[in-house]
Formats: structure tokens, C-alpha cells, sequence
């Protein structure tokens, strides 16, 4: 039987008011990827955890472990984890809230002196929103399990134009770790990983539910730097048939994977297509005809065949536009992910810890990328937990109510607790 645990939520709104403080951009919350933001915040969370008594590791691309022991050290451990960046003006939830409940659990665990049976560790992971930063997907994550790949370490920074290594390198860390292929966790000492994050969408709170399990991560593929090029001309000069008009073409390949997608959607594949970019050059001024236009594609979906799917009508419709509209396509490099599904036996235990609390949960896919696809990928038993949010994620807006987030809290705790012991 397990003693009356009970996370120390105090402890987390506080690091979440300092967190808030000591990144508030003026509009948001910033904390940069492999900058001073994110090493604010890992400074932050390993000062608590120091505090608690936890055993502190950091490794070579920079990664917190806080680890409380086990009575077996032997036995592989389960790690609580999640990231501590954002997006630029973003909200303060959207990955701290998955570290700093991991430090609710193990330290409500230390005030009942509670001794799991096998070690807990609290992971802060580096750089998971390396989409809004360098464009690759979960660096920290993948590096730390032996999965980043070298060249990936030569994308630059959007804002900086420097490498990921060299900001890995300045913050004085060492991707020469990733290069080599080493790795600091597997799943050979790794029991299962847990996350808990806000779920960023709008149905928990439509349906008046705390707490969503996780069934699956999506897998993606995105075009970054796409463009269309046709001729600029004189718009009231140029008669129809002797336009290229970049703009008009990239519309026509936007309404056609629309009505693909729409098609898919009707027979029950669950996926999302996004333009999140659709627009003309600064050279279009009002009196030209767009002779370029430029577009952000993004695919995704638990299930790999439906993203195939929408890539195979645009390899389709792209030569039958060009050549009405007598324009040229340039997709430039595909970038992506692959698809991860949640690991039945941490989902049904996930369930268990929830029903034994008397809290509501539901099912549910993620529509969003996190680590938890990365340890899912390594063959770790992964699984996610999501707490309702209020105003979306990615914004200042961002909200989260802490009696939901106790009760995730609470939830991870029981896991962590009886998961294998």
C-alpha cells in the first residue's frame, strides 16, 4: 500500500511566478532555445531540485536529470520529464508545466518519506521547441538518446543565423557527444518516461474534462522555404492568358490540398494541413502582377500514410499548374518527423492512477510534436498526459488552471510510485 502522497503544488506556482517574472518579454514569454532564456530556467529548476535533495546530472548537450533515489539503483528509472523554452511571446505552461510537476511529485514523495523502488528522475530537456528556433525536432531529446543525427548540428538558428552547435558550444555544452552517436539514457536503464503538458487544443475544455491520455504523437512533413515563380507584369496591362501570376497558382494548390484534405477527413483520417505561410514578395507592389509568391507547408497526422497522402496530390497537381499558369515550383529541402504511438502499458497505467484518484480523463491524439515522440522512437516505454488549457498554447494568452494541474500532478505521482515497482 502507498502512504497518503500528495504533490507539493505550492512549490510549482511558485517556479512558475519566477519563471513568469524572469522571462516576460513585454508581450510574452520567451525563453530561447540554447540561450539565456532556457539557461535561466535550467538554473531555476536545478537550484529546486538541489534544495529537495535530489541527486543533480547534467549532460554533454546540457539536459538536467534530478533524480531521487530508489531502493534498487539497479533498476532501470522512471523519468518525469518535459522542456523549459518557448516560442517567442509565448505562454509559461507549455513545457514547464510537465518539469515543474515532476518536481511536485518526486518532492511530495520526500515529505512523506516515501522511498520508490526504483530511482525517479526529473528531466528538463533542452530545445523541444526547436521548430520556433532551428529547424530540426526535439535536438535535446534525440541527443540525449543517441538519435541526433551530425548534420543536424550545422542548421542555424533563425534569429542568430549561428549554428546549433555553436549556441550549443556557447552555452558550454558539447556536441561533439551528439556527433560521436553517445547517449545518455536508453532503454536499457530506462523503465518508461512520462509527460505531462498542456494540451494546447480546445477539447478537454469543451468537454469539461481535466485530463486527457495520450494516445499518439503525429508524425509530420513540412516544406519551410517553398516558393513559386511566375512574371511580374503590369496588372491592368497584361491580359489573362499572357499572365504568370505566382500568387493565383499557389492559391490553386492551397484550395486543392484543402479538398484533399477534406476528402480524407470524411473518411475518418484523423490529420491537419496547414499554410502557415501563403504570400507575395515585398516586390508585388499594387499595380504589379505577382511574379513570385512563397509558401510554409505543414503535414500532420498519427497515421503516416494519411501525411503520404496529401504530399502524393501535391507531387500530383504541381507539374498540371505549372504548366496552365506557366509558373515554376521550388519546394526546397522536406523536413519531418516520424509518427510515435503511446505505449499501451503506460496508458493503462495511467488509466489505473486516475481512476484510483476518482479524476475524469479521456483518450486522445496529440496534434503536437513533443519529446515524448523522441523516447517512443528509441523503443523507451513513453506515454503523456494532458491537462486542459484555456486560450490555445504558443500565445501570451495561454492559460492553466491549477486544480487541474494538481490533479495531473497527483496522477504522475501514483505512476511514478507503482510503475514496475
Amino acid at each position: 500500500m502507498l502512504p497518503n502522497l500528495t504533490p507539493d503544488t505550492a512549490l510549482a506556482q511558485r517556479l512558475f511566478d519566477t519563471l513568469r517574472e524572469q522571462s516576460f518579454d513585454g508581450v510574452g514569454i520567451t525563453r530561447e532555445a540554447y540561450g539565456p532564456g532556457e539557461r535561466m530556467a535550467h538554473a531555476l529548476v536545478a537550484e529546486a531540485g538541489e534544495a529537495l535533495g535530489l541527486e543533480r546530472k547534467v549532460d554533454p548537450l546540457g539536459n538536467l536529470y534530478l533524480t531521487l533515489p530508489g531502493t534498487d539503483r539497479r533498476a532501470k528509472r522512471v523519468v518525469l520529464g518535459s522542456h523549459l523554452d518557448t516560442v517567442p511571446e509565448g505562454g509559461n505552461f507549455d513545457g514547464a508545466a510537465g518539469v515543474l510537476a515532476g518536481l511536485a511529485a518526486v518532492a511530495g514523495m520526500k515529505q512523506s518519506g516515501f522511498v520508490p523502488a526504483r530511482d525517479i528522475t526529473v528531466m528538463a530537456i533542452r530545445a523541444e521547441e526547436a521548430g520556433a528556433w532551428f529547424p530540426t525536432s526535439y535536438p535535446g531529446s534525440r541527443g540525449a538518446l543517441g538519435l541526433l543525427r551530425p548534420e543536424e548540428l550545422d542548421v542555424k538558428r533563425l534569429d542568430s543565423g549561428r549554428t546549433l552547435e555553436a549556441h550549443m558550444r556557447e552555452e558550454g555544452f558539447d556536441p561533439d557527444f551528439a556527433r560521436a552517436g553517445r547517449r545518455a539514457l536508453s532503454a536499457k536503464d530506462t523503465a518508461a518516461y512520462l509527460e505531462i503538458h498542456i494540451e494546447q487544443g480546445p477539447v478537454l475544455e469543451a468537454e469539461g474534462i481535466p485530463l486527457g491520455i495520450v494516445t499518439g504523437i503525429p508524425g509530420s512533413r513540412r516544406l519551410r522555404k517553398a516558393r513559386v515563380v511566375g512574371e511580374y507584369n503590369h496588372s491592368g496591362a497584361t491580359p489573362r492568358k499572357y499572365r504568370r501570376d505566382a500568387a493565383i497558382a499557389l492559391a490553386e494548390l492551397a484550395v486543392t490540398l484543402d479538398e484533399a484534405w477534406c476528402r480524407l477527413d470524411a473518411k475518418g483520417h484523423a490529420l491537419v494541413c496547414t499554410f502557415c505561410e501563403l504570400a507575395t514578395t515585398e516586390a508585388a507592389g499594387f499595380t504589379k502582377i505577382p511574379g513570385e509568391a512563397r509558401f510554409q507547408l505543414d503535414v500532420r497526422s498519427v497515421e503516416g500514410p494519411a501525411v503520404d497522402a496529401i504530399f502524393d496530390v501535391l507531387h500530383a497537381a504541381i507539374p498540371e499548374i505549372a504548366a496552365r499558369r506557366g509558373v515554376t515550383f521550388e519546394l526546397g529541402t522536406e523536413t519531418g518527423s516520424r509518427a510515435a504511438p503511446m505505449d499501451a502499458g503506460v496508458r493503462a497505467a495511467l488509466g489505473r492512477a486516475a481512476d484510483g484518484l476518482g479524476i475524469a480523463h479521456r483518450p486522445m491524439a496529440s496534434g503536437a510534436g513533443h519529446d515524448a515522440a523522441a523516447f517512443a522512437l528509441a523503443g523507451i516505454p513513453a506515454g503523456m498526459l494532458f491537462v486542459r488549457n484555456q486560450n490555445g498554447s504558443h500565445n501570451p494568452k495561454e492559460a492553466m488552471r491549477m486544480d487541474d494541474f494538481e490533479m495531473a500532478c497527483a496522477v504522475m505521482q501514483r505512476f511514478a510510485a507503482e510503475y514496475g515497482a
